[in-house]
Formats: structure tokens, C-alpha cells, sequence
């Protein structure tokens, strides 16, 4: 999905009340009786002005006069956005792995691939099975990218270069570079975790990996000029929603941040990817 362009550019303070916010009153509303599903929260103003007293921070910029100011209202409409559009278009869209294999056979079967990597997964036993979501990313973009090179599976870090000469080298190895890894048009990374059973620090870092990758790339538009566009996909019903909905929420807000160009949840990569990679192509000529 692409960012709400309602909420891009805001000021870098506006996402700082997002956060604290968001810590304070909870990403997401607790199942109980009268509540069985399980939903990411919308905070109420209520809510707000007792975590706010709490913390003992000010809320003049958010109330004026008693009355919820414009800053205000655009962090509620953010909250609103934020938690329907998890609810509504991402829940139905993440997979888990007997859909994730599912898709990935009935791409198989139509594409037959014969360049692109479609590695297996690191389980061990009965859970050795192909990594689903990387293998259909990679089949859909070999069968999209119209012959053009890709690093499905750079084993290097990304380099960006003038004149010959490297001028920036990202901290971390991506999961694919089109079309190498070395001045990329885009980058992408990957998140599947369909074996998982609890949410450990290991997928909460991922996040946050990807959170660093946009920063740098971030800075490198800013002080360079130089666009590298940045993808961030993601599965697992299990991992993301019934585990990590907080997490979904920091990728909303990441994306909204300007750090990840869009985020591709679950089936969507069917839906989306064959259009972000025909876009590549289409700059190249």
C-alpha cells in the first residue's frame, strides 16, 4: 500500500505525538466479552488528556480554549486512518502458510520461472518448505521486469556511487536489488515468518532494520538528490496480527514517515508488485 498523502510532510513533532500516544493509551483494543475481535485502537481525546496528565507533558498544542485544535483533529483523523485501514485492508490480506502455499503453487504453475532464485526456508523437518512470500516477490518480478538484470538475493551491501567512488554504503545486506546492488533503483526486504509461534525480538528488529535502511536512504535524497525506492513486505496472519498488530502500526507510520516508499502486505504483492516493478522498468528506458 502507498501512504495517505493527507499524512506525508507532517512535521517531524507531529510523529513524536504519535508515538507517545500511541505507547500510552495502547496500538490496540484487548479482546473481551463484549469485544471478540481482536483491532487495532483508535484513541479517544479522553484517553489522550489522562495520558498526557500522566506524563505530565502539555497539551496546549493539541487543545485550545477546551476545544481539540487543527493539530489535534489531524492526529485523531491519523488515528482513525491508521487503525481502519489495518482493521479493513491489510487483516484480510495477510496470509497464513496454507494460503501463502497455495498462492505460491498456483503462481508457480502459471509463471514457470527459470532465472529467479526461489530459496527455502531456514526451518528444519516437517517445516522445510520453499519461503513462500520470497519465492512468489520473485517469481512476479521475473515474469514483470521484462528481461532486465536482478539481484534477487544480494549477498553484498548496497552502494551507492559517483564517478566511480562510493558515496554512501548502507549499513545492512537487503533481500533484492533491481537491477543490482550497487546504484539500485530500488531495494526491497522481506519479512515471513510463518513457522514462527511466539513474537520475539528477532521480528521486532526487523522493523526497526528497515526503519534504519529508510533513514539512511532518507538522508541520501536530501544531501545527494538520489532517489533509491525502498520496499518493506511483509506476512504471516499468525506473526503480524494476532502477535505483532502493535508492529503493523509502526510500519503504517514508517511508511507516512517518508522512510519506506510503500509496504506490501501478504496477498498484496499479488496485487501490487507487478505494477511497482513494470514502474522500475518504465525509468529505465
Amino acid at each position: 500500500m502507498q501512504a495517505d498523502s493527507r499524512y506525508l510532510n507532517q512535521p517531524k513533532h507531529f510523529w513524536a505525538y504519535v508515538r507517545t500516544i500511541s505507547q500510552e493509551v495502547g496500538y490496540t483494543e484487548r479482546k473481551t466479552s463484549t469485544n471478540p475481535e481482536s483491532k487495532v485502537k483508535i484513541p479517544t481525546i479522553k484517553e489522550i488528556q489522562k495520558a498526557f496528565k500522566r506524563l505530565d507533558l502539555e497539551t496546549s498544542p493539541i487543545f485550545i480554549n477546551g476545544e481539540v485544535s487543527e493539530f489535534g483533529q489531524s492526529l485523531i483523523s491519523y488515528f482513525k486512518y491508521r487503525a481502519d485501514v489495518l482493521n479493513d485492508y491489510v487483516r484480510p490480506r495477510l496470509m497464513d502458510k496454507h494460503r501463502a502455499k497455495e498462492v505460491y503453487e498456483s503462481i508457480r504453475r502459471e509463471y514457470t520461472p527459470r532465472f529467479c532464485d526461489q530459496p527455502m526456508n531456514k526451518q528444519k523437518g516437517d517445516k522445510k518448505a520453499p519461503a513462500y512470500l520470497t519465492c512468489i516477490i520473485n517469481m512476479i518480478i521475473e515474469k514483470h521486469i521484462g528481461g532486465h538484470p536482478c539481484n534477487y538475493d544480494p549477498r553484498e551491501l548496497t552502494t551507492i556511487t559517483r564517478n566511480g567512488a562510493p558515496l554512501r554504503t548502507l549499513a545492512r545486506r537487503v533481500d533484492g536489488a533491481f537491477p543490482a546492488a550497487v546504484n539500485p533503483k530500488a531495494i526491497w526486504e522481506i519479512k515471513e515468518y510463518y513457522y514462527t509461534t511466539t513474537f520475539g525480538s528477532r521480528v521486532a528488529d526487523g522493523v526497526y532494520e528497515t526503519l534504519l535502511d529508510g533513514m539512511e536512504l532518507a538522508e541520501l535524497q536530501e544531501h545527494e538528490g538520489i532517489d533509491v525506492k525502498h520496499y518493506l513486505m511483509v506476512d504471516d496472519y499468525f506473526t503480524w496480527w494476532e502477535c505483532g498488530r502493535s508492529y503493523l502500526c509502526r510500519m503504517i507510520d514508517m511508511l507516512h514517515m517518508g522512510f519506506v516508499d510503500e509496504v506490501l502486505f501478504g496477498f498484496e504483492v499479488v496485487e501490487r508488485l507487478p505494477l511497482i516493478v513494470e514502474s522500475w522498468t518504465n525509468e529505465q528506458h
